[in-house]
């Protein structure tokens, strides 16, 4: 997985895509998660570092992750390799 290059993200989890003008904010978990994503972590590792971090049971977690990262999908934030 590869993060769009073309979106701008800003400190406080506002991110913009130019080409299609669509804007989002995330939360701070979801902030979190895209910019392990754009240092190039792996799923796993993302895993591993929140569940480190949070006290959540790691099936919700794994659940959480999959649905935001088709949500990136699903929104042109994040492209397949």
């Amino acid at each position: 997985m590869k993060l769009n290059q073309s979106i701008a993200i800003s400190e406080n989890g506002f991110i913009f895509n130019p080409i299609t003008g669509d804007t989002f904010t995330l939360n701070d978990s979801g902030f979190q998660i895209l910019t392990m994503l754009k240092s190039g972590k792996s799923q796993d590792e993302i895993k591993d570092k929140l569940l480190s971090e949070y006290e959540v049971d790691e099936l919700v977690l794994e659940r959480y992750l999959q649905d935001f990262i088709s949500d990136l999908k699903r929104n042109n934030l994040l492209l397949e390799e």
